[in-house]
C-alpha cells in the first residue's frame, strides 16, 4: 500500500473495518456497528473506492457498507471517506457470499450495488462471473420486501446474463422493462469512462425484492 493508504487504514480500520474471516458467528449487529439505525445498505465490490465514497456521502440517511478483498482498495476508500468527512460509512475485507451466507439475516437490506464486477469476458471464464443464478437467489433473500438490487456492466453480453439470471428470480421484479435508464447520481467510473473510450455501452439494472404472498 501506499503511505497515504497505510495512514488512512492504520487511523480508521479498527474502528470502521473488519474482516469477514473474523466476524463471530450468526448476523452482523450492523445498528450496534454504527451506533445508530439506519437503513442498511451494501456494495459489492468498492474497488479504489473513488465512486463510493461519493456515493455514501451523498446518503448519510443510509448504514453504507462495502465489502471488498482488495486491502489497498479498502484503505484508499478510508482515505477518501475521511477527506470527505463522512461517518455512515463501514467496511469489509473479505468474500461477499461467506457474509451474506453467515453474517446478513434475511430480509434485512435495504440495497445490494454492484457496480462494473470484474467481466470475466472469455467465454470459459463466464462461470467465474459473480452474477449467476445461486448468488443472485442469496442476494434476494437478504433484501427486505421493496429493497433494490442495482447492477451496472459495461459489458453487453454480462448485461444480457444479468437482465436473464436476474428475471428468473422469483423473488426479483424489473422495475423497468429491461434496462434502468443511467441514474444521474451514480458518478462515472473509470471502468465507464474506459468503456466510452472504447465504444461499449454501459447498462444499469434495477430489481425491487417483492413480498411473496
Amino acid at each position: 500500500m501506499t503511505v497515504g493508504q497505510e495512514r488512512a487504514w492504520d487511523r480508521h480500520w479498527e474502528r470502521l473495518g473488519r474482516e469477514v474471516k473474523a466476524l463471530p458467528a450468526g448476523p452482523l449487529d450492523f445498528a450496534g456497528w454504527f451506533d445508530r439505525e439506519a437503513p442498511v445498505l451494501l456494495e459489492i465490490g468498492s474497488g479504489m473506492g473513488e465512486t463510493t465514497s461519493r456515493l455514501v456521502a451523498a446518503a448519510p440517511e443510509l448504514n453504507y457498507v462495502a465489502v471488498e478483498v482488495y486491502k489497498p482498495g479498502l484503505a484508499q476508500l478510508l482515505m477518501r471517506a475521511e477527506a470527505l468527512g463522512v461517518t455512515n460509512l463501514r467496511v469489509l475485507r473479505g468474500d461477499a457470499v461467506d457474509l451474506l451466507t453467515e453474517h446478513v439475516a434475511p430480509d434485512s437490506l435495504t440495497g445490494v450495488r454492484i457496480f462494473f464486477p470484474d467481466p470475466w469476458p472469455k467465454k470459459k471464464h463466464h462461470k467465474r462471473r459473480l452474477v449467476q443464478p445461486e448468488f443472485v437467489r442469496l442476494l434476494a433473500t437478504r433484501l427486505r420486501p421493496g429493497g433494490t438490487l442495482h447492477l451496472a456492466t459495461d459489458w453487453e453480453n454480462y448485461a444480457e446474463q444479468m437482465l436473464a439470471v436476474c428475471s428468473a428470480e422469483p423473488l426479483l421484479r424489473n422495475r423497468h422493462a429491461d434496462w434502468a435508464p443511467r441514474p444521474d447520481w451514480r458518478p462515472v467510473t473509470k471502468f465507464e469512462q474506459r468503456a466510452v473510450e472504447e465504444d461499449r455501452i454501459s447498462h444499469d439494472l434495477m430489481f425491487d425484492r417483492i413480498e411473496l404472498t
